[in-house]
């Protein structure tokens, strides 16, 4: 994929402050930490268009980002273990299901997880969800870089059985080394093709 343009659009935490567009849409799901921002900043090619943070939590608000004026991706808030009031954390749920539930034009999820951690039951309901609502997901195991090969092979071996998913369908990602890069494109250029 060339990436010509990338640019932010909007924030939301409700409908009525989405884009109104027609184009499809990715979004990317995972738990706080798990490094989103900087698998989408790595895809698009840019160093800073997805704020980063060593921070959980930072992502607080639903983003927006046209990607070549011709498809979207949404940068959900993290969820899991944030450093953030109880109160917010609270209304992260609602307001990530309510778009994942509402979006006509959501294509996909890109699901993240990191590969060094055992999915808890976040995953276990994100997952559930959104089979259970017929979205397509890309299932994406972060921060590769930080095991050997060997440990890579099982952890990789380990999460898959433990969800109870085929290896075939998860992709070892690495923001730093671009491992995994050119695969995830391709299940991404996949799932907008359909649109």
């Amino acid at each position: 994929m060339i990436i010509k343009s990338a640019e932010f659009v909007t924030s939301a935490v409700r409908p009525s402050q989405y884009p109104i567009s027609d184009l499809p849409e990715i979004a990317f799901a995972g738990r706080s930490n798990v490094g989103k921002s900087s698998l989408i900043n790595t895809l698009l090619n840019r160093k800073r268009l997805v704020k980063t943070s060593s921070t959980p939590g930072r992502t607080q608000l639903i983003n927006f980002f046209n990607i070549n004026d011709s498809f979207s991706f949404v940068d959900l808030p993290g969820y899991g273990y944030a450093k953030v009031p109880a109160n917010i954390r609270k209304k992260w749920g609602p307001m990530i299901e309510t778009y994942l539930s509402t979006r006509n034009n959501l294509k996909g999820v890109v699901a993240i997880t990191d590969i060094r951690r055992n999915p808890g039951q976040e995953e276990f309901d994100l997952f559930d969800w959104l089979a259970h609502y017929n979205i397509p997901t890309i299932h994406v195991l972060t921060k590769a870089d930080k095991l050997s090969k060997t440990k890579q092979a099982a952890r990789h071996n380990f999460i898959a059985e433990s969800m109870s998913k085929s290896k075939e369908n998860q992709i070892l990602f690495s923001a730093k080394s671009r491992q995994g890069k050119k695969d995830l494109w391709d299940a991404v250029e996949q799932l907008i093709a359909y649109f």
